[in-house]
């Protein structure tokens, strides 16, 4: 494995090699981060087409890189901006754990509850074989729900803390889908870094 097992608890998912560490910023450099990034980040709003009709993205998105190499998911494909001092920062603290060199972060925020990421996996050709993703959070907790593509009773639910970094990697794109749901109770914003590699 990978990465620092006394920081990282093993979810022990079939099919997968997903870990979580709660706490892996402390709540005052969560709270310096969160400010800086909700204040300095130039948040898009893109649209996306789902069964043939046109939606607004139900967050905000922006896509940064050490290199120029372009990202495309849902028929969206986003341009870099080069890496700032803070996300260089953040990277190297991610890197120095799991022990893999990110090329590219995509960014989103969530500014309510209605703000969703719907079912998906990071499975898109330029991530490669079996893409690894650090997926950093950042201000209000919310639920992460995982669910395997072939065994229906194979589920998983997580809340991603304030600091929190989630890792996954090896073959859990190819097995399961995840998404962060909408829902009806009063939340803050989140700030959701993930992690990739581009080649």
């Amino acid at each position: 494995m990978t990465v620092e097992s006394n920081l990282f608890k093993d979810l022990e998912l079939p099919d997968s090699e997903v870990y979580y560490c709660p706490d892996f910023l402390n709540r005052d450099e969560a709270d310096v981060y969160f400010k800086h990034l909700r204040a300095k980040i130039p948040w898009q709003q893109d649209d996306i087409k789902v069964f043939g009709k046109v939606y607004a993205q139900p967050r905000l998105t922006a896509l940064y890189a050490n290199n120029n190499k372009p990202y495309s998911y849902s028929n969206i494909t986003m341009r870099p901006h080069l890496f700032t001092p803070e996300l260089t920062e953040l990277k190297k603290k991610i890197e120095q754990y799991c022990h893999y060199k990110f090329t590219t972060c995509l960014l989103n925020l969530y500014r309510n509850g209605k703000d969703s990421n719907g079912w998906h996996a990071d499975n898109e050709k330029e991530l490669g074989k079996n893409p690894v993703i650090a997926s950093l959070s950042l201000g209000a907790d919310r639920l992460f729900h995982l669910k395997h593509n072939t065994v229906p009773d194979l589920k998983h639910k997580l809340v991603l803390q304030h600091g929190s970094l989630l890792l996954m990697k090896g073959k859990t794109q190819h097995f399961w889908k995840h998404q962060v749901p909408k829902t009806s109770k009063p939340v803050g914003e989140r700030i959701n870094l993930t992690f990739r590699i581009i080649k």
